[in-house]
């Protein structure tokens, strides 16, 4: 269907009921739409109706390729046009829709079989936040050697994460399920009901998916919160008592994944 195949009337409630009935194949068609040259606008707003929904899916399908490897692209392609119809896109950039996703298969009774599924989604849509985030400089190496001589003030370190930086726990072995997708097999030997945290991050041009060592998740969640380094320590620790402070900088500079490190100014200064 070209965009001149048929005309809706530049008027709301014809443009809201045009909306409705191109997601919902149980509505009439609007009285106002007329096609071109004459003919039934009814059969034009079913195609036209079939390629919009159709390559909404198509987008969902390259957002989350691994949960529609999960579960087999006949039962995706259902799933997802369900979420198509109730949760239409609100911006123009294909690239940003089905950030809520991952919560509608969490709701979606027919996966619920699968309780890893939603997760494996959710980390799926950072992958693709990280991908469009911003770009940033990395700190540099003076400025982390400067900060780390800071003393006993060093728990007040503030230290800012780059902006594709996120992270995700979950019960479930979701970046094992993930990598093991990426290897093309292997996917049997998965622990699925292991507990894992994942950090997402672009180091460079690359989205990077990390399987984050014990109490770093939480670490990375704290200074994305803007706390200090002291009370980010605290909360890795609250769940990874023996968390290790060294390893989880080293792992997060390594990737570039802060872009500032110092110390905030006293006010008392």
């Amino acid at each position: 269907m070209t965009p001149a195949a048929c005309h809706v009337a530049d008027d709301p409630v014809t443009l809201t009921a045009f909306a409705a009935a191109l997601l919902d194949p149980a509505r009439l068609c609007p009285s106002g739409l007329r096609a071109w040259n004459g003919s039934d606008p009814t059969a034009r707003l079913a195609v036209h109706r079939n390629n919009v929904v159709g390559s909404l899916i198509d987008a969902l399908a390259e957002t989350f390729p691994v949960v529609q490897q999960l579960v087999g692209e006949d039962f995706f392609r259902a799933m997802a046009g369900i979420f198509v119809r109730h949760a239409p896109p609100r911006s123009r950039v294909l690239a940003q829709y089905g950030q809520d996703f991952p919560a509608f298969i969490a709701r979606f009774e027919p996966a619920q079989s699968l309780p890893y599924l939603a997760d494996v989604a959710r980390l799926e849509a950072a992958r693709v936040r990280a991908y469009h985030a911003a770009d940033a400089d990395p700190v540099s190496a003076d400025a982390v050697s400067l900060a780390l001589t800071s003393g006993e003030r060093m728990g007040e370190l503030r230290a800012l994460c780059h902006p594709s930086v996120s992270t995700l726990a979950s019960p479930h072995a979701v970046v094992s399920l993930w990598v093991a997708h990426q290897n093309d097999g292997g996917v049997e030997t998965v622990d699925v009901d292991a507990p894992e945290c994942a950090i997402v991050l672009r180091a460079s041009l690359d989205v990077v998916v990390l399987r984050a060592p014990d109490g770093a998740a939480a670490f990375v969640q704290a200074l994305l919160q803007g706390q200090g380094l002291g009370d980010a320590v605290a909360s890795a620790m609250q769940v990874a008592p023996h968390f290790d402070l060294t390893a989880a900088l080293s792992l997060l500079l390594a990737h570039d994944a802060l872009t500032s490190l110092h110390l905030p100014q006293r006010l008392d200064s």
